[in-house]
């Protein structure tokens, strides 16, 4: 019998697949980021008579799921968080098209990278996560100037905003944000992150909350789909981590 640190991410994915015989073959494809299997087990089970919309969360989110279970057990690695990633969007807009209209989701992430700062490592991770467990998200990209990112958290209404910093002198259009969106009366958690930031910096801001593991970010946007405040995901995810 092989011992925990013997068993391959492949075989602990074969044993957290869906029992379906279809829905596995979905979320097999997804964990291998093979975007054209991915399509072609979609176009498959949709031209027999599959739900599109069911297969995105019975195949492409289960998929994405396991991907982000074994990333948390260090068992994969960025890379494969982003080809997962990619092949489950591919699908999910295949599965759109197909059925003609859109999946409910659970709520709407604003991300980018902030001004000045052109990496987006940690984003592409947390957007990737937060896609897996169902959150719609709006990805400004890098160097994002602030009046770009405020004029985007007011079109689209996100239950929070994330930021991320890797260049320390980048971090202080952070403040800039905090400070117009509560000029604009808008009080929505604002996860800052990143090797740009620390943890007093972020907790001088009003709205923000210091996330210094990406992978918690999906447990905090449920926790807030749940009616936490600012306050009460401080206290969770900052106060008791120190």
């Amino acid at each position: 019998m092989k011992t925990g640190k013997e068993i391959t991410p492949e075989e602990m994915a074969a044993d957290l697949y869906p029992s379906d015989t279809t829905e596995r073959r979905i979320a097999e494809a997804v964990f291998n980021g093979d975007e054209d299997e991915v399509i072609s087990c979609l176009k498959e089970a949709i031209d027999s008579g599959s739900d599109p919309l069911s297969l995105i969360d019975k195949g492409l989110l289960a998929g994405m799921s396991i991907v982000s279970s074994l990333y948390d057990r260090d068992m994969l690695y960025l890379p494969d968080i982003i080809m997962a990633s990619n092949a489950m969007k591919d699908g999910i807009e295949y599965c759109k098209e197909r059925s003609g209209k859109t999946p409910e989701l659970k709520g709407k992430v604003v991300s980018y990278v902030v001004e000045g700062d052109i990496h987006d490592i940690g984003k592409k991770i947390v957007a990737a996560l937060l896609v897996a467990k169902g959150f719609e998200v709006i990805d400004l990209g890098s160097d994002v100037p602030v009046n770009e990112v405020i004029d985007s958290v007011k079109r689209e209404h996100p239950i929070m905003l994330t930021g991320t910093a890797l260049i320390t002198m980048a971090r202080y259009s952070f403040k800039e944000v905090n400070d117009k969106l509560l000029e604009e009366g808008i009080k929505i958690p604002f996860l800052c992150g990143g090797g740009g930031v620390n943890r007093d910096f972020v907790s001088s801001l009003e709205l923000g909350v210091y996330c210094e593991d990406g992978v918690n970010v999906p447990e905090i946007a449920e926790d807030i789909i749940n009616g936490a405040t600012i306050k009460e995901l401080i206290r969770k995810y900052v106060i008791f981590n120190i």
